[in-house]
């Protein structure tokens, strides 16, 4: 099989994202494996940062299946709302399928930012979002993590994180997880 039929069964080639404009205005919706090769298109997608109580945050190593950027790390959940669906509801979606984490551990998921990335992986694709930030901290932190969609977590002290990513260089971080995270401004 070659690379082009191998992306043509590639289980992304079913779903579709949402095509957006520069200030996330809804286009249209265009496949999800074409939206992330060749030069890519904008769309839509959020990252949500997860803490507990102690102000650590959740870090999650994507699954070394995934076809951009696996075994990188991640702030927790990151993914693409689908037609019709909120950004809140996508993470809450999200969150129980990767982590088992239920709407009774949170009471506080809030858009806290947004921005426009875009950059390449490899050989292998793009992505080109414009990327909401979500944040919620766990009351309860007990996890089922989804093995093909999480290889590891990790807690990490926001702080030290935050203030000394350098600390961190060998976690490989996802780009649209440092983009949030430098542009964080903690309350």
């Amino acid at each position: 099989m070659d690379a082009a039929d191998a992306d043509r069964t590639h289980p992304n080639a079913a779903q579709d994202v949402i095509a957006v404009d520069a200030d996330d205005t809804e286009l249209e919706t265009v496949n999800r494996l074409e939206a992330h090769t060749g030069e890519g298109i904008r769309h839509r997608a959020f990252t949500a940062l997860v803490f507990d109580r102690e102000d650590n945050i959740l870090l999650a190593q994507r699954a070394p299946e995934k076809r951009l950027w696996g075994t990188y790390w991640d702030g927790t959940v990151a993914s693409h709302p689908v037609q019709g669906q909120s950004q809140e509801e996508a993470t809450i979606e999200r969150l129980e399928e990767e982590l088992g984490v239920t709407e009774s551990q949170y009471d506080d998921l809030r858009v806290t930012d947004r921005f426009e990335y875009k950059r390449y992986f490899e050989n292998e694709g793009v992505e080109h979002e414009v990327c909401s930030v979500l944040q919620l901290t766990l009351a309860e932190t007990t996890l089922e993590p989804d093995e093909s969609e999480v290889a590891g977590l990790l807690w990490v002290p926001y702080e030290r994180l935050y203030t000394h990513p350098e600390w961190y260089r060998q976690l490989r971080l996802c780009p649209w997880f440092e983009i949030a995270m430098r542009r964080d401004v903690r309350e």
